[in-house]
């Protein structure tokens, strides 16, 4: 009634201005008074509604795109892409509605638009599809759809697809301003291909040169991807926070943080995590599987804006056929954010991972071209390290960072002559 009684005031507005005489004058003709159930017609259909007034709706997200320049010793080349799953051009919608003083309950729906994911593009496929949803280069794949109900003194719980208490979570600590440009992924190389003299049918990608094992991403951030799950996320009590999982095909997870951005001149904030999965599809060995332990550090010079990231991974196996051994992956990236312009913050960082006991090459013993039958195996004695440097630059009046980076990654692996692969990438993420 309230929103009819609004439509009607803005027709008898619109009437009363070209009923005035200079509007006559103009010769836009006729009494629209006349015409009021025609114009609240017109209003009503142009006016967005909500399905449900009782909920609130915010709707944000960003777009993101970027220009890469490869060579991996053997042959190079020029993409433009998205960042990838979970950083891709995105809607994100959220719900909330207050039941109680303390209570509310709400939903988050967040759709991505992939116009090229850099987990699915190599050597051969310079545009590449939805690595979550399957579909191909111009596709929409849903990242999180879930509800929730929180409490303010009990914390939060929610229920659909959404992350596993430690998916992201070192990334989360992350407030230098450098995350979209550089964090513990082999994000742009993700698919391609190693160029080595490798035993034939033996192939080896980047994204398992320090390998999750088929658990999420790769080196660091296994567990990595949403799922259906059931997770609770506690209230922040004097800066600890705890969060725990469960869901998918027997997946569980743990986390505990500590986050101060005040501790005198600096902001501290430390993380972690522990998780398992016995699912076969995410790398589980036969009724055996897959363990994964992070933790981390995140440290920030306040007054002078240096910032210190650093992280460490471990994955194992408790049913070990193939004897595979443990991997370790460490990884830090430090720098420092300078306000030379008024624009905003400009942030030049540097950064390096090592692994080690980490490469997981795959053998193609089935039918040719057919990976859903290949044989893996994590190679004890390999290594590998990525090392790279950039600049972020903040764009405050647009809520906008450009950036610009190199990286090199570099894999050992026994018996194994391989070449390096380089990155020079240009790139830009603008919220909304």
């Amino acid at each position: 009634m309230r929103r009819l009684k609004t439509l009607i005031a803005v027709a008898l507005g619109s009437c009363f201005v070209v009923a005035s005489p200079a509007v006559q004058a103009a010769d836009f003709g006729g009494n629209c008074c006349a015409d009021l159930e025609e114009r609240i017609a017109e209003l009503e259909a142009s006016t967005a509604r909500k399905g449900n007034r009782k909920v609130s709706l915010a709707i944000a997200g960003w777009v993101s795109e970027q220009i890469v320049h490869w060579d991996d010793g053997v042959e190079s080349n020029t993409y433009i892409t998205g960042l990838g799953t979970a950083f891709a051009s995105n809607v994100n919608f959220t719900g909330s509605a207050q039941v109680t003083k303390d209570v509310s309950v709400g939903f988050v729906l967040h759709i991505e638009a992939i116009t090229s994911d850099v987990y699915t593009t190599n050597q051969d496929t310079h545009a590449g599809g939805a690595a979550l949803g399957g579909g191909g280069p111009g596709s929409l794949q849903v990242l999180y759809s879930y509800w929730f109900a929180k409490s303010e003194t009990l914390g939060r719980v929610s229920v659909g697809r959404n992350s596993p208490a430690d998916d992201s979570a070192v990334v989360a600590l992350d407030s230098s301003g450098t995350l979209q440009a550089a964090y513990w992924i082999a994000y742009d190389v993700f698919g391609f291909f190693v160029r080595g003299n490798f035993a034939p049918g033996d192939s080896l990608i980047w994204g398992n040169a320090s390998s999750c094992r088929g658990y999420g991403g790769g080196p660091g951030d296994c567990n990595g991807l949403p799922i259906e799950v059931v997770r609770y996320d506690s209230p922040v009590i004097a800066g600890f926070s705890a969060s725990a999982s469960w869901g998918g095909d027997d997946n569980w997870a743990v986390a505990a943080r500590y986050i101060n951005n005040d501790l005198g001149d600096f902001t501290f904030k430390a993380l972690a995590t522990y998780s398992e999965t016995t699912e076969s599809g995410k790398g589980a060995p036969a009724k055996g599987k897959l363990e994964y332990t992070q933790a981390s550090i995140y440290l920030q010079h306040n007054p002078s804006g240096w910032f210190a990231h650093g992280a460490w991974g471990h994955i194992d196996q408790d049913v070990n056929p193939l004897n595979n051994p443990a991997s370790d992956t460490w990884y830090i990236k430090s720098g420092i954010r300078l306000k030379p312009t008024s624009i905003g913050a400009t942030i030049p960082y540097g950064e390096y991972l090592r692994a080690t006991d980490s490469a997981f090459v795959t053998n193609d013993a089935g039918t040719p071209n057919d990976p859903t039958d290949d044989i893996g195996r994590v190679v004890r004695g390999s290594e590998a390290t990525f090392w790279g440097f950039g600049v972020a630059q903040e764009i405050d009046a647009a809520a906008m960072t450009v950036w610009l980076r190199y990286r090199k990654h570099e894999v050992d692996v026994p018996g194994v002559e391989t070449e390096p692969m380089s990155t020079v990438v240009f790139g830009g993420f603008i919220s909304f």
